[in-house]
C-alpha cells in the first residue's frame, strides 16, 4: 500500500511539473492552432466558382468585412450554423459586411441543393480542391474567419458559432465604419 502511494504521488508530482513547466518551455510568440494562428495576415486568395458556375475571388469584396465560413453538407454543426449565418448576412449586409459560404469538397449541385434546403441566400462558392480548408489550418467543420475590409484575418473560429458570437465577433468592426 505504502508503495501504491508513492507511485501515486510520484506520477501526480510529474503532472504538476509537466502543467507548470511547459508553457515555460514553449517558444516565445507561439501561435495557436487553426485559423486564429493566422490573425493579422493577409487572407489567402483564389480563384474559385460559386454554385452556379460563376467565377469568384475574395477580391471582388475589398472594402467589405468578409464572413468567410467553410462547411459541408455532411456536418451536422454546419447544418445547425447556418440559419445564424443567413441572420447575420440579413442583418449586416447594407453595413458593409458580407457572408460567403465556402463548400469543401462537394458538387455545386449538392452544395446549391443543401442551401436552398435551408434558404440560404448569401454566396456559396465551390472550393473542391478544398483549398481554404488547408490555408486556413481548419481543424474541422465549420470553421469561420473573418476579414477586414483590406483582406486580412481578424478573428478565426473552429467550430460552430451562434449568431450572438457572430455579432459579438464582428461588432468593433462595423463600429469603425
Amino acid at each position: 500500500m505504502i508503495r501504491t502511494l508513492g507511485w501515486l504521488l510520484a506520477v501526480a508530482a510529474i503532472a504538476v511539473a509537466a502543467i507548470v513547466l511547459v508553457p515555460l518551455f514553449m517558444a516565445p510568440g507561439a501561435r495557436p492552432s487553426g485559423p486564429a494562428g493566422l490573425v493579422g495576415e493577409a487572407a489567402p486568395v483564389f480563384q474559385l466558382q460559386d454554385d452556379r458556375g460563376a467565377p469568384v475571388s475574395l477580391e471582388q469584396y475589398r472594402g467589405k468585412i468578409v464572413v468567410l465560413n467553410l462547411w459541408a453538407s455532411w456536418c451536422p454543426p454546419c447544418r445547425a450554423e447556418m440559419p445564424d449565418l443567413q441572420r447575420l448576412s440579413n442583418a449586416y449586409n447594407g453595413r458593409g459586411l458580407v457572408v460567403v459560404g465556402v463548400n469543401e469538397g462537394e458538387s455545386a449541385q449538392r452544395a446549391g441543393e443543401f442551401a436552398r434546403s435551408l434558404g440560404i441566400s448569401f454566396p456559396i462558392w465551390m472550393d473542391t480542391q478544398q483549398q481554404y480548408g488547408r490555408v486556413l489550418v481548419a481543424l474541422g467543420m465549420p470553421t469561420t474567419t473573418i476579414l477586414d475590409r483590406n483582406g486580412k484575418v481578424v478573428r478565426g473560429f473552429d467550430g460552430p458559432l451562434t449568431f450572438g458570437e457572430m455579432e459579438k465577433a464582428v461588432a468593433g468592426m462595423l463600429r469603425q465604419s
